[in-house]
């Protein structure tokens, strides 16, 4: 009996922390769309924390009407989708042939390109500028999507690595007795079992590439090229600024990474039991 009393007083203490935990951690999501449909006074005098008094669809109105929003929105998408899918396709079919194929200097090359992680960015801000303009890329997507590429393909390759090398080496060894090719091999057997890790690098890779604004702000000086990250920037001006439409730019910038993580976010629980799925 007295088991069972410490067993649920140790079940209510940890629930009652998970509960505090996760209202600490979806509040700033529901106070910045509070933040959206609020005026100014109302952010910073009269209800800077609780629920907007009226639903003010104004903000909203005039983030996407008077500053460029959709412009700054599908620039972000743009960069942010094309580097998801170069940095996935490079670091997965380079994780593949490190982890499992013999070619000389495969070791050398799989600790090449992790080097990469320990790498600051502060480090060669001038040298990428200076790759930029040499490469004719300066002011275009390339001059943010192939610098993001890069900077992504070292931990992602580390991730993909470690999936491939849990995988039995006897489902490869069936799949050439049965007369399957090497590419097919990867493409109908190894990438199905990674899918957990595949879900997890795009969620991780379209964050950091969407939010991604120190290179934005240094390469990219057009306006019609602008990142929602930078394009932020405008909300603020030299007198006053408008921090409710500010709050639903805030938002509609916020929406394609909860959608994101909502459609994969299965995949990624998934990937911290895919080991023990793959050995049964």
């Amino acid at each position: 009996m007295s088991r069972f009393i410490k067993q649920s007083k140790s079940k209510v203490i940890m629930s009652t922390f998970l509960w505090v935990y996760a209202i600490l951690s979806v509040y700033p999501l529901v106070w910045m769309i509070f933040y959206s449909f609020k005026n100014n006074d109302e952010i910073f005098v009269t209800n800077p924390f609780g629920p907007p008094s009226q639903f003010r669809l104004d903000n909203y109105i005039t983030a996407w009407s008077q500053y460029n929003v959709p412009v700054y929105f599908m620039n972000s998408l743009i960069v942010a989708v094309a580097t998801v899918v170069g940095a996935i396709l490079l670091s997965v079919m380079f994780s593949y042939a490190a982890a499992r194929l013999r070619w000389r200097f495969s070791k050398l090359a799989h600790t090449y390109i992790l080097i990469g992680m320990f790498i600051p960015i502060q480090v060669i801000m001038i040298p990428l500028a200076i790759l930029v303009r040499d490469f004719n890329l300066a002011n275009t997507y390339g001059a943010l999507i192939v610098p993001y590429i890069t900077f992504n393909i070292s931990f992602s390759s580390m991730v993909f690595y470690g999936f491939f090398r849990s995988v039995p080496i006897e489902l490869e060894e069936a799949a050439c007795i049965d007369g399957a090719s090497i590419y097919r091999t990867f493409f109908n057997i190894m990438l199905p079992i990674i899918r957990p890790a595949l879900a997890t690098m795009v969620i991780f890779i379209f964050l950091n590439s969407w939010n991604e604004f120190t290179m934005a702000v240094m390469l990219i000086v057009k306006e019609s090229l602008k990142t929602l990250p930078l394009g932020l920037l405008f909300f603020q001006g030299q007198f006053t600024t408008d921090w409710g439409a500010m709050g639903a730019a805030m938002t509609i910038a916020s929406l394609p990474t909860v959608i994101i993580y909502v459609l994969f976010s299965e995949q990624v629980e998934n990937a911290l039991t895919v080991g023990s799925a793959v050995k049964g």
